[in-house]
């Protein structure tokens, strides 16, 4: 750039930030130009700097030329040629007819999910927000088999570390998962008195995050932040340390279809933390693009349909629909998907739990009426008081998917876990459609569920036979708990997969690892694979609908095995 003849200004960086002073008339023109500009200050205006804002503020430059020292000329240069090469990526990823990159999985990542991975990778940051049951995780795991990006961290909520474990070794069972076991750091090489390799992926819940920080941030090349949601409250040591770790992270990717709770102040805190100065500084963020003098997490965005494409043309955030991506999903997907559980609700049986086993397995035919009578008391009670471990987190996911904007149908079997979702999800109206209410009832549940306010429908595996009309509310279906036959579950699928359903269903069957899930699962074929595709709904049954003698004796020898007793 030779020396301009005359200049209106001065332009230096400090601090982070471009400190512009001008000629008044030019001063007023770079306000109009630069919404995030104070437009109370004079003298010097301060911008925060960041490739988008190095760019612009180069191009004002050629209009109204100002001095400013060669190292900051090289700076701004710098900033405006990653804005360009960024802005390059991201129109070529997401023009007509681009092919995403492949990834070697083992079990084969959809067109719109290895574009996610592609994106995330060319840019290095990206706030995936799809829709709830679209693979986001599938994604995420993608972008982790680059070498480039491991090791890799991912952060989620208390009760997911072992989800995510399970689908990375559906995915990529070639990476070594290790799930963080406290919030004081250990080593990670070492397991059972001997020395592994360094985990490809650590994963860990949000609360031991901040006890980590210091130790994984000089490790960790890349930062899953899974439900990224949580990151909305800037004030907190696990925000802080989220800040430090993703700064050092040449990858950062933040996964949720709900990335805003309640304000639009919130996305600052979050998308700080995935693309650090993107937006600018917090009072910036406020000026230009929302509503009032508000600062922070309450503020309100002025206008959310320009931001959102904004944020779309950065390559800031990604979000597809179900009804976008329709033709790449099957008509129902089935989603195992693991979930913690309280064990003193399985402890607390376990005594009578055991004294059944022990029944059903004796030999001689002099206890065969005995054994009768024990396999249907084990049956009810085992699969109870797992139904009872699990309610609470349960609860929790549902909780998640209503907030990602989804109505919900969940399916149980006891009376009293209905009573622990009702209270747990009183907040979103929960309606009940079991074989307790009355017709009159059950009718006012199903208008309330798909005319009113009422955000889940509890329903009883064996309830609704016939029932017409939920698929014109809900195209989600979550199985709180299981029956033994897969006929049951395909028929309560069928509740909201049916004529009329304009949406890809998704079904999700929550699994705990104790009490009767991982016997009933395995009849069922739950967990051996993500099943795509149903037969006609309204068939017969795969099975019979009452466990049989093999598969009870079975349930009976895995409890006795997990409470070291025997028969």
């Amino acid at each position: 750039m030779t020396a301009p003849a005359r200049t209106f200004g001065t332009v230096r960086w400090a601090s982070g930030a471009w400190r512009v002073a001008c000629e008044p008339h030019v001063m007023i023109r770079l306000k109009r130009v630069f919404e995030r500009a104070a437009k109370g200050q004079h003298g010097e205006v301060a911008l925060a700097d960041s490739p988008e804002v190095g760019r612009e503020l180069l191009w004002f430059l050629d209009r109204y030329p100002m001095q400013l020292a060669a190292q900051d000329l090289f700076r701004l240069e710098r900033q405006a040629l990653a804005h360009r090469a960024t802005e390059t990526a991201v129109a070529n990823v997401l023009g007509d007819g681009y092919v995403p990159r492949a990834f070697e999985l083992a079990v084969p990542a959809r067109d719109y999910q290895r574009l996610a991975a592609d994106l995330a990778l060319q840019t290095g940051r990206l706030l995936l927000a799809d829709d709830v049951g679209l693979g986001k995780t599938a994604s995420a795991i993608c972008a982790l088999t680059d070498p480039r990006t491991r090791p890799a961290l991912v952060v989620t909520l208390a009760h997911l570390p072992r989800q995510w474990a399970l689908e990375l070794a559906r995915f990529a069972p070639d990476l070594r998962v290790h799930i963080v076991r406290s919030g004081k750091p250990y080593d990670l090489t070492k397991e059972r008195r001997r020395t592994v390799p360094f985990p490809d992926v650590v994963v860990m819940n949000y609360h031991k995050l901040a006890g980590w920080a210091d130790t994984l941030g000089p490790l960790v090349r890349s930062v899953v932040f899974d439900e990224c949601q949580e990151l909305r409250h800037s004030d907190s040591s696990k925000y802080a340390a989220a800040r430090y770790l993703a700064g050092r992270a040449g990858l950062r990717l933040g996964l949720s279809a709900t990335p805003i709770y309640n304000y639009g102040g919130e996305v600052h805190s979050v998308l700080n933390v995935l693309a650090p100065g993107a937006l600018g500084t917090e009072v910036e963020f406020a000026r230009e693009w929302c509503a009032g003098a508000h600062v922070g997490e309450k503020a309100r965005i002025a206008d959310p349909r320009a931001f959102g494409a904004w944020l779309r043309a950065q390559g800031l955030m990604l979000r597809r629909t179900r009804t976008e991506v329709g033709r790449e999903l099957p008509p129902l997907t089935r989603v195992p998907h693991a979930v913690d559980a309280d064990l003193g609700a399985i402890d607390r049986v376990a005594p009578r739990v055991a004294e059944l086993a022990r029944v059903i397995l004796a030999q001689g035919s002099a206890v065969r009426g005995a054994k009768l009578q024990a396999t249907e008391e084990l049956s009810w009670r085992l699969r109870q008081a797992t139904g009872l471990a699990k309610a609470p987190y349960v609860a929790a996911f549902v909780r998640l998917l209503v907030e990602s904007g989804e109505k919900v149908v969940l399916f149980g079997w006891h009376r009293e876990v209905y009573s622990v979702w009702q209270e747990a999800l009183a907040d979103l109206s929960p309606v009940l459609y079991t074989g307790t209410e009355s017709s009159a009832q059950k009718d006012a549940a199903r208008r309330a569920f798909v005319e009113g306010d009422a955000r889940v429908l509890i329903m009883s595996l064996r309830a609704g036979a016939g029932l017409d009309g939920l698929q014109r509310a809900c195209r989600t279906v979550v199985f709180g708990e299981l029956d033994w036959s897969p006929g049951v579950h395909e028929q309560c699928a069928g509740r909201v997969f049916r004529d009329g359903q304009p949406d890809p269903v998704v079904a999700y069957f929550l699994l705990a690892d104790v009490g009767s899930d991982p016997i009933v699962a395995d009849v069922l074929g739950i967990k051996r694979a993500q099943i795509e595709g149903l037969r006609d709904p309204a068939s017969a049954p795969l099975e019979a609908l009452d466990p049989g003698e093999r598969h009870l004796k079975r349930l009976a020898e895995d409890f006795l095995a997990r409470h070291g007793q025997v028969a």
